[in-house]
């Protein structure tokens, strides 16, 4: 996909040009506002008004990746759309096991082979792991989202979030470290690696 000429003819008038490049990013943005907002039509309606936006909003991108520009304005929507529902959002079940074909370590739970007992286990830390999350401030949950679910670097999430790196960092350590403490209180549920000892 040619994105710059896409994003140049877009720029000039070419809906079906951004068509193309709605096409392109509709699964990523969808994917990012779900995890965020925790629900399909939240994350539609959200989704629906990114794109809307980001068309309308075309003439000031000015370069740079368009991915990030693009994620900066969903997550916008997604918070404008959770302050329109005053509510706080929920994780979806599944964001938190997303396929990936090189998991960070702590992203994932499952085996590939599961009995009844484990299965059931699995699903009790997903609503563990839940409850957990909605604990936590909406800008750090976006970036626990952003970095351990989506797998954005650092300075992608500063881009999209549109704040300093070392913020990115401080804000992901302390969702990582609330969410540590807070799953503790479910520590039969846990995988051994990831229990606390008597000395931690």
């Amino acid at each position: 996909m040619d994105e710059a000429g896409l994003i140049e003819r877009a720029q000039a008038g070419d809906v079906q040009a951004y068509n193309t490049l709605v096409l392109h990013y509709q699964e990523l943005a969808y994917n990012v506002a779900y995890r965020i907002m925790g629900e399909a039509d939240s994350a539609t309606d959200a989704t629906q008004e990114a794109f809307i936006s980001a068309y309308r909003a075309l003439g000031s991108f000015r370069g740079g990746s368009f991915k990030s520009w693009l994620m900066r304005i969903v997550t916008n929507a997604c918070y404008d759309e959770l302050r329109r529902r005053k509510r706080r959002p929920q994780a979806a079940l599944e964001a938190l096991y997303v396929e990936d074909e090189s998991p960070e370590p702590g992203t994932a739970f499952t085996t590939e082979v599961e009995n009844p007992e484990s299965y059931a286990l699995r699903m009790d830390l997903q609503t563990a792991i839940i409850g957990c999350l909605q604990d936590l401030p909406e800008d750090q949950r976006v970036v626990a989202v952003m970095c351990d679910i989506e797998g954005f670097s650092y300075d992608e999430i500063a881009d999209i979030v549109g704040v300093a790196l070392g913020t990115v960092k401080s804000r992901l350590s302390r969702a990582r470290s609330k969410l540590r403490d807070c799953l503790q209180g479910f520590g039969e549920l846990l995988p051994a690696e990831y229990r606390l000892t008597g000395e931690g």
